[in-house]
């Protein structure tokens, strides 16, 4: 058997190390079109930042120790530039020697991955990108020894990372985003406080903004602002680098990467693609999107292997978990956000909690925020987001594991978690989330969103307050009644029997005044994740100028 591999990295690379493993006379060659066929590319960022230290870390395999260890045939530096499918053949040109040949194949596997994406603007070329470790060595010639004012095209994970480690090297760094807010999977309530941390360590921000000129010294944008650049880093997205799929008349898909099916096979039985520039199918729509993440390139290439190796395996739908970090503090989210949902029609419920990363008692406590999308039927997790210093990326874990597992959100207090004070609460916040759901799924805490609440007050409903009158004087939603939670027994006259919402800091106190106030025949309902949801989505909305995605408005 004859196995071609166009593209190494994660896709590819993990295509052909598991199939010498389960066929050691297959004749497997792979034709990398850059320099290196295996580095870890989700480490340039921080080799750019000096983090890491020394650039052959993250060179993970060589043609020589490939061979040496796999008996593979992986030529560097060799773009493959068409493919007869007919003959199946493809033919290769090595940017070295200019020298131009065919090879054959029984098997083809298509792992070229994604292209940076191009903006039609003057100036464009002065623009670096960050794909490869050439790209990386070209970005540390450019930003040099002395400080630079940088500004940076996209507010994505790369765009971040970025920014946080050039900022940590002392350089002025600027962001450049084109949407309402940074890092767009998010929903604005949620990647807000990840904003503001951006900022506290000097990273200058701009959204609703797009770049239309970039000069020598300078960056213009569409709303006037003109920014001072001794460099500029695009992390404006990526896109399938599909044109061999395209040439060869392969079938590119709705999401606009090449169609395969769960198998990863292409329209052509005799090829297959993985990794960035192949389709993923979501599991929570069953429609093919793009999914730019190395865990599913590495999961398919292995996959792929085992089919061409005759076994009988199916790839899973994505759920599309992804995580990113800047000065100590994590964004991760899994699934489907309350945008998504909503983009795709799904019916949805969705709860805010604000649990500990561990036991207050014990020091470093921290507080962090957690979001979790379910369906209010039955209960299916659809999605979930955490943001904090500390523990987030654990909880997000736990929960794309569950949705995994076809986990319910009331499935979630009944998890025995590890702990002891120092690494969670006896009660964790993924315990939590599942009494909150559970709570919200029997009926017993009708909820209102924080993005809702001018819409209910509009109709006649009352906001009371039921925190301190310390924590009122210190910030309140304006026209709210402050009656603390201790207080309510004794001051049931003076709320209306109508429409009330009730809110604290949080939401657990509103969860206990609102069964209150229903046992004695109030109409109650808590606003979910209390003032400091509600804080962050406003805020949200004046820093984007924008109104809420979650309105018709």
């Amino acid at each position: 058997m004859k196995v071609v591999i166009v593209g190494g990295v994660a896709g590819g690379m993990s295509a052909a190390t598991r199939l010498r493993r389960l066929d050691e006379n297959a004749d497997i060659t792979v034709y990398e079109a850059g320099p290196d066929v295996s580095f870890a590319n989700c480490g340039l960022p921080y080799f750019i930042g000096g983090v890491i230290g020394k650039r052959e870390s993250l060179l993970l395999q060589t043609p020589e120790s490939l061979a040496a260890r796999f008996n593979l045939d992986v030529r560097v530096n060799s773009r493959v530039l068409s493919i007869d499918r007919a003959a199946r053949t493809v033919t290769v040109r090595n940017s070295e020697t200019d020298e131009t040949f065919t090879d054959s194949y029984d098997s083809l596997i298509l792992s070229p991955g994604a292209a940076p994406r191009q903006l039609v603007i003057p100036g464009w070329d002065r623009a670096l990108t960050l794909r490869s470790l050439p790209d990386a060595d070209r970005i540390v010639a450019a930003i040099g020894g002395a400080p630079k004012h940088i500004v940076i095209l996209g507010a994505g994970f790369i765009g971040v990372e970025v920014a946080e480690n050039l900022r940590h090297r002392g350089h002025s760094v600027s962001i450049v985003q084109s949407g309402p807010s940074i890092l767009s999977p998010f929903d604005p309530e949620m990647i807000e406080q990840f904003h503001v941390n951006l900022e506290r360590h000097g990273i200058q921000i701009l959204v609703n903004t797009t770049a239309t000129e970039i000069t020598e010294y300078a960056v213009e944008l569409s709303d006037g602002t003109r920014l001072t650049a001794d460099v500029v880093i695009s992390s404006v997205g990526v896109t399938p680098d599909h044109a061999l799929a395209v040439e060869a008349g392969l079938r590119i898909g709705a999401a606009g990467g090449i169609w395969v099916d769960n198998q990863q096979r292409t329209s052509d039985p005799a090829i297959y693609a993985v990794g960035d520039a192949a389709e993923k199918q979501s599991a929570f729509t069953d429609e093919d999107q793009m999914v730019w993440l190395a865990n599913l390139a590495n999961r398919h290439g292995r996959l792929v292997a085992d089919v061409v190796a005759g076994l009988d395996v199916t790839a899973r739908p994505s759920v599309t978990t992804g995580i990113v970090g800047a000065f100590g503090m994590a964004a991760a989210i899994t699934g489907l956000s309350e945008k998504a949902a909503r983009r795709a029609g799904i019916v949805h419920q969705v709860m805010h909690l604000h649990p500990s990363s561990h036991a207050g008692y014990y020091p470093g406590a921290e507080t962090m925020s957690l979001k979790v999308v379910f369906a209010p039927d039955t209960g299916a997790i659809l999605g979930a987001q955490a943001v904090g210093n500390d523990g987030a990326d654990k909880r997000i874990d736990v929960i794309a594991t569950a949705i995994y597992g076809r986990l319910t959100v009331s499935d979630l207090m009944n998890l025995e978690l590890a702990y002891a004070p120092q690494f969670a609460s006896a009660k964790d916040a993924i315990n939590q989330a599942g009494y909150v759901g559970d709570n919200i799924m029997e009926g017993r805490t009708p909820t209102v969103q924080w993005h809702e609440l001018e819409e209910r007050r509009a109709a006649g409903a009352v906001l009371i307050d039921v925190r301190t009158a310390d924590e009122n004087q210190a910030g309140a939603i304006p026209g709210s009644l402050l009656i603390p939670v201790d207080d309510l027994r004794n001051r049931l006259e003076e709320i209306p029997a109508k429409d009330v919402i009730v809110h604290c800091k949080v939401g657990q106190r509103g969860h206990t005044a609102t069964q209150l106030l229903r046992s004695h025949g109030i109409r109650a309902s808590n606003l979910d994740g209390g003032y400091l949801t509600w804080r962050a989505g406003m805020d949200s909305i004046v820093r984007s100028n924008s109104v809420s995605p979650f309105t018709n408005n």
